[in-house]
């Protein structure tokens, strides 16, 4: 079965369902409060080993947990089979929860939102950086310091390139985005001046309906 190219699955988006979120954070939820000898960051870090050397090393491996045509008692069979050996007591009792509710498709949603509530427990916030071309790290140190001034926290940046922005960086806290970049400053000034433009067309109606002396 580990062999069948066949199988499709599709990853949920939170983008298509924001529901997925709180259906997640339940789960991170009870991965993080579960009681146990390890740590909240602990957890995170075997959580990230089972997401980058077992999910993304395997991806016939990841397709089948995934698929709507797999039973759950198959899941849970193939958990204890491959990965029961190598996790914790409690990251396995956790896979099989997971499993025994058919959600694993939410795996890699979970570790996201577990992520964010142990960085906020450890008094962080995640903030998403994303600018034209690579920021220098002496940029980076700037804006790192002038978040924590902002935020009252200790923001843990997560840098992307998107050089579509053409100039300029955007900077998201949560669900709020900070644009300044050149790509946004032009969508401004286009849409300002497409109000203008209307508004004259208007205002120029307005005056050949209501013709002075009229």
């Amino acid at each position: 079965m580990l062999e069948n190219p066949e199988l499709q699955f599709k990853v949920p988006s939170v983008l298509e369902d924001p529901s997925i979120k709180a259906i997640a954070r339940v789960y991170a939820s009870a991965l993080l409060d579960a009681q146990g000898d390890s740590s909240g960051e602990q957890r995170i870090a075997e959580y990230q080993s089972f997401i980058e050397d077992v999910l993304n090393a395997n991806p016939q491996f990841e397709a089948i947990l995934f698929s709507r045509t797999v039973s759950v008692e198959e899941k849970t069979g193939i958990i204890d089979r491959v990965v029961s050996s190598q996790a914790s007591e409690i990251f396995n009792h956790f896979l099989k929860v997971v499993a025994s509710h058919d959600r694993l498709d939410l795996l890699r949603v979970i570790y996201d939102v577990a992520v964010d509530l142990e960085e906020k427990k450890s008094g962080k916030v995640r903030v998403i950086v994303r600018a034209a071309a690579p920021i220098s790290e002496e940029k980076l140190a700037h804006i790192r310091q002038q978040l924590k001034d902002i935020l009252s926290a200790d923001p843990v940046l997560q840098v992307e390139t998107d050089t579509s922005l053409i100039g300029g960086i955007v900077i998201q806290v949560g669900d709020t985005v900070y644009d300044s970049s050149l790509k946004n400053r032009l969508g401004q000034l286009q849409s300002q001046l497409r109000q203008r433009y209307v508004h004259e067309i208007q205002s120029g109606r307005d005056r050949f309906s209501n013709p002075e002396g009229s």
